[in-house]
């Protein structure tokens, strides 16, 4: 690969927000970009774990910021994108990834509040990161933006009604946001993942965990950094310049479409 491939492909140097990034799959991502080089804010709610990454990451030798973020909060979205700026001085890259959860329903009895939380946290805070970060990238002509959306939503889990809503919702903004945008230089995409973190045996002992295990043609979950972590920053890079207003099912083979 010549030098010129080989700088389509990086993430060093870009500075890439990642909301939820205190655990899970958001953390896994952020160590992924941080060990190739980009520079990481990380956006958290939750100060625990804000506390307990930013080091983490820091000792992986990564150019880290931590700044406590409720997505639902548009002023805090606002003051977070703002901070990222004045420490690094640009933003290049934004990975979607957090989103407020509320427990399984049948359709029969979903609530108000189950879809208010759901759209706040996923739809809302996602567009208005999307929106907070548009003025920076559009003015240096260059931008990737990574949301997240769930196979659930695309076949109708059972159980995830306000879920799937939102998921859905979130899949809608991406395309139109690919759209539109374009012309600016920015490329928006999605990430399906099947991805959790997997350190202790409790949660392979779900049903859940099992039934998923059973139907996929890899037989297993994907890891957060390891699986999930390569297609962000595929999408975070340059390589992807012709790619825009997908969803990428990062499931191990189990929902294939065409």
């Amino acid at each position: 690969m010549d030098e010129g491939a080989d700088a389509m492909h990086t993430v060093d140097g870009k500075v890439i927000i990642v909301t939820g990034a205190g655990r899970g799959v958001g953390l896994g991502i952020a160590r992924h970009l941080g060990r190739g080089g980009a520079k990481v804010v990380i956006a958290e709610w939750n100060p625990e774990r804000l506390d307990a990454a930013v080091p983490e990451l820091r000792a992986l030798g990564v150019d880290v910021m931590g700044v406590r973020t409720d997505i639902m909060q548009r002023d805090e979205i606002d003051a977070m994108v703002a901070a990222t700026i004045s420490r690094f001085g640009t933003v290049d890259g934004l990975v979607n990834n957090a989103q407020t959860f509320r427990p399984m329903a049948p359709m029969a009895t979903v609530s108000h509040d189950d879809l208010d939380v759901f759209y706040r946290s996923g739809v809302g805070g996602t567009l208005a990161a999307m929106q907070a970060v548009y003025p920076t990238m559009a003015a240096q002509g260059w931008g990737r933006i990574v949301n997240f959306a769930s196979s659930m939503g695309i076949t109708g889990g059972r159980g995830f009604g306000a879920y799937n809503a939102s998921k859905e919702a979130v899949r809608a903004l991406t395309r139109t946001a690919a759209r539109e945008w374009a012309a600016d230089g920015i490329v928006v995409n999605c990430i399906a993942p099947a991805a959790a973190d997997h350190h202790g045996d409790a949660a392979k002992e779900t049903e859940g965990y099992r039934t998923f295990v059973e139907n996929c043609p890899m037989g297993r979950q994907g890891d957060p950094e390891t699986d999930i972590g390569p297609i962000a920053w595929f999408l975070c890079s340059d390589a992807c310049r012709y790619l825009t207003g997908h969803t990428f099912m990062a499931d191990g083979g189990a929902f294939m479409w065409a």
